[in-house]
């Protein structure tokens, strides 16, 4: 009778411990669920931002060239200014 009753102890170990993995393996399946989706809308971030930055830096190009061509027209050569009156 001990040993049916060992035999029943193992065999519900035995249980118990594929019912931890079962757990285990279930928690991390919905950790990496949860890591996926965290990865993906990083990634969008990324994407949007990346976006924004090309605009950005198309105004950055427009407003440069904006000011070189203001800076021409706004400021005159030295050989073109009259020296100030103290001189």
């Amino acid at each position: 009778m001990k040993a049916a009753a060992m035999g029943n102890s193992a065999m519900n170990d035995s249980l118990t411990d594929n019912a931890r993995l079962d757990e285990r393996v279930t928690e991390l399946e919905i950790r990496l669920t949860h890591y996926e989706e965290t990865l993906e809308l990083l990634n969008q971030a990324i994407i949007e931002q990346r976006n924004e930055m090309d605009v950005l830096h198309i105004q950055i190009e427009h407003l440069n060239k904006k000011l070189k061509s203001a800076q021409g027209s706004i400021i005159a050569d030295e050989k073109d200014e009259t020296p100030p009156p103290h001189y």
